[in-house]
């Protein structure tokens, strides 16, 4: 099924992409307004604030409901900017709605779930606002695709989704993993969708923002919506990953915008993806670097001798056979694999060796 799609029609320029920007959590009043008209005051012009906050676990701050919507609407009346928030239930958007919400997004987690995209999707019939909608928390293009249907279906047709990267288990540099193929494979199955970047929660850290931030406008991502706080440090939720207006000002000040004629062919995106490819069989290498200190450590209880002959040629063997029928030269991974065992040989050898 093809979506069709209307312009979001969101403030951008060619100096600065879509920006999105605001506290993750309405907390206050005085903390909203704040936030607010410095924001302003950097030309920032879609202002964005959780009102509804979905926690992991029950007894953290879970957002303050619709008490929270006036301060927004203040916000929209005071400085001129847009206004959004997350909607997760169809009371959700009734409300955002009766506040004069000028955007909404849904989550990652309502996302995951089609029961969930149907309710909303009921309620949001004949919508006329732009609605973008997160990636799953798993890595499912199918199901980021099914949620975006079912908005398009009820008649949503100024749709956009934010790239928030994946949850995972093995928690490294990132919060969310970015797998920045699945929103690259998005655009080439959906080409007129916008993409917006969400760097504050794949980074989950400030000082990952201002990367991420430029990584996406490499890629050729439409926009960036960032969680942008007055007082960061006192965040009564994801305080690491926010930035005062002044910082998000500059990280933006020193964005390197591409050519609008930019696509997924051009050997910048190529190349991004091999970064990503990369990242992964560094993080595989460990992993199995990981097992063979554990080995190292069974043969060193169990005396056993660190080279087993007869594994190592099955190795190369399999990997052999494995490499032709994948379109690779049997003897490059032969030679990749003689490397591999090399290294953990060595890194055996330190664990028996041990006093």
């Amino acid at each position: 099924m093809e979506l069709e799609l209307e312009p979001l029609c969101l403030p951008c320029d060619k100096k600065r992409p879509i920006v999105i920007a605001g506290p993750c959590s309405a907390e206050t009043e005085e903390q909203v307004m704040s936030t607010a008209r410095m924001l302003a005051d950097k030309g920032c012009r879609i202002f964005r604030a959780g009102v509804w906050k979905p926690r992991t676990k029950p007894g953290g701050f879970e957002g303050n409901g619709e008490k929270a919507l006036p301060w927004l609407k203040e916000v929209k009346e005071e400085t001129g900017m847009m206004i959004s928030t997350e909607v997760a239930t169809p009371d959700h958007v009734e409300l955002a709605m009766r506040y004069d919400m000028d955007v909404l997004w849904v989550g990652a987690r309502t996302s995951a779930n089609p029961f969930a995209m149907q309710a909303l999707a009921d309620s949001m019939q004949g919508l006329q606002i732009p609605v973008l909608v997160k990636n799953p928390v798993n890595p499912d293009l199918e199901l980021w695709i099914g949620g975006l249907q079912r908005l398009n279906q009820a008649g949503i047709k100024r749709l956009g989704v934010i790239h928030r990267g994946f949850s995972s288990y093995d928690k490294k540099i990132y919060r969310n993993l970015p797998m920045w193929q699945i929103p690259i494979e998005l655009r080439r199955r959906i080409p007129g969708l916008p993409i917006i970047c969400d760097p504050s929660h794949i980074g989950g850290r400030r000082d990952l923002i201002a990367p991420l931030c430029q990584q996406a406008m490499d890629l050729g991502f439409d926009g960036l919506i960032v969680e942008s706080h007055c007082n960061p440090k006192e965040a009564w939720s994801d305080a690491k990953q926010q930035v005062t207006p002044d910082i998000l000002d500059y990280i933006l000040s020193l964005l390197v915008i591409r050519d609008d004629t930019f696509t997924t062919e051009d050997i910048r995106s190529l190349r991004a993806q091999i970064d990503e490819l990369d990242n992964s069989l560094m993080e595989l290498l460990a992993k199995r670097f990981r097992l063979c200190r554990e080995i190292g450590t069974f043969k060193k209880e169990h005396n056993m001798t660190i080279l087993q002959t007869g594994r190592y040629n099955e190795i190369l063997e399999k990997r052999g056979t494995q490499a032709g029928l994948c379109g690779m030269n049997p003897k490059f991974a032969a030679h990749i694999f003689e490397l591999i065992h090399e290294e953990s040989v060595r890194q055996q050898l330190a664990i028996v060796t041990q006093s």
